[in-house]
């Protein structure tokens, strides 16, 4: 029985072309390695609380035409991103904002806030930052950087800030206002029945195998054509070498208490900290439950069997990625996309909008 699409990957870049292909008379086949579907977006619903398994995921986007089309398949609560930061016994707001530096330096005003910054900037003597340290001091000065930005950056990518590259810090926010939403997009929320409510409306109707390996089957399906959302470089059996990835492990447990931090998301910023975050889920969804459920989150190094999170978007990697490209040019039948497939950090709005691009190049 021959297929239009192999869809490999459930996740949401391949639910999004699939529910697409689908409509547009495609026949697909969607299968997936995990024993579920919506990849790293997969919630889990403990009486009545969903579970964020892979991590927390917060939906943001200032591109009305994808907000519209996510909202087709659920509805999305006013969930706004605002978390915070422990430094040893010291508290503070996150993204940088006049509430953290009113905490930090006992100030109030803008002009104050930036009148320190600058101050602690103007001795560095950094023109053009060479690596995530300096473009950190640059952007926020000496007492931010080794309080908030440091430790945990450290943590996360296993590496030291002089390390990495400049452009990973480029993306956090920096404001003199009393404001705590982490994000500037317009739209924002949590699907009201989590995630993986929303992969399922995307693939009604369409074939769906779980469990199954693309390596297993490949040379059993007949399918015109391919789209492989997983790691490009196990595509090719790493034969240019191997991509390099940060894994997160979670450590998840159920409290018999009704709030256990008061907030989604806290940070801990200093390294002797081995964790990176506590998620409390709840919160998420303005959960009433008499009981929590907390995720604490511990950064690894990735090694083959391991779940891969994020690129290590470094140079050399970076390189080794566009040997890869260059071999998947020649595939007439496979289109690599999603996060592994492009070996590239997305938010989800960027997901979809990957997607539907493909989606208009194959079926229009």
């Amino acid at each position: 029985m021959g297929y239009d699409y192999l869809v490999a990957g459930a996740g949401l870049f391949g639910a999004v072309f699939a529910h697409e292909a689908n409509k547009a008379g495609k026949k697909c086949l969607v299968i997936d390695k995990r024993p579920h579907i919506a990849g790293n977006i997969y919630t889990e619903d403990n009486e009545g609380i969903q579970v964020h398994k892979y991590g927390a995921h917060i939906f943001h986007t200032s591109d009305k035409k994808i907000w519209d089309y996510i909202n087709q398949f659920s509805e999305f609560n006013n969930y706004i991103n605002s978390p915070i930061a422990i430094y040893n016994d010291e508290l503070y707001n996150l993204p940088f904002n006049m509430n953290t530096f009113s905490k930090m330096w006992g100030i109030k005003t803008p002009a104050e806030a930036q009148e320190i910054i600058e101050g602690q900037i103007s001795g560095l003597d950094i023109s053009e930052p060479q690596n995530l340290e300096e473009q950190a001091l640059k952007l926020a000065g000496r007492d931010v950087y080794e309080k908030l930005v440091k430790g945990y950056t450290q943590k996360q990518w296993g590496r030291e800030c002089k390390d990495l590259p400049a452009f990973i810090i480029k993306r956090l926010p920096l404001r003199f206002t009393y404001d705590n939403n982490y994000f500037n997009d317009r739209y924002q929320g949590i699907p009201v029945d989590g995630y993986t409510a929303i992969v399922e409306k995307m693939l009604t109707g369409i074939e769906t195998r779980l469990s199954t390996d693309y390596f297993d089957i490949k040379d059993s399906v007949d399918a015109d054509k391919v789209i492989y959302t997983g790691m490009i470089d196990e595509y090719y059996g790493y034969k240019l070498g191997v991509l390099e990835y940060r894994s997160v492990r979670f450590e998840t447990e159920r409290l018999e208490c009704s709030n256990y931090q008061g907030n989604a998301v806290v940070n801990y910023t200093s390294a002797d900290v081995p964790y990176t975050r506590i998620i409390e889920h709840k919160h998420f969804n303005f959960g009433q439950q008499p009981f929590t459920i907390i995720s604490r989150e511990y950064s690894s190094e990735w090694e083959k069997g391991a779940e891969p999170y994020y690129p290590v978007n470094n140079e050399k990697n970076n390189s080794l990625y566009a040997s890869y490209k260059d071999l998947s040019e020649d595939e007439k039948n496979v289109i690599f996309g999603g996060r592994l497939g492009q070996y590239k950090y997305y938010d989800m709005d960027k997901v979809i909008e990957a997607a539907l691009r493909l989606c208009d190049a194959e079926l229009h």
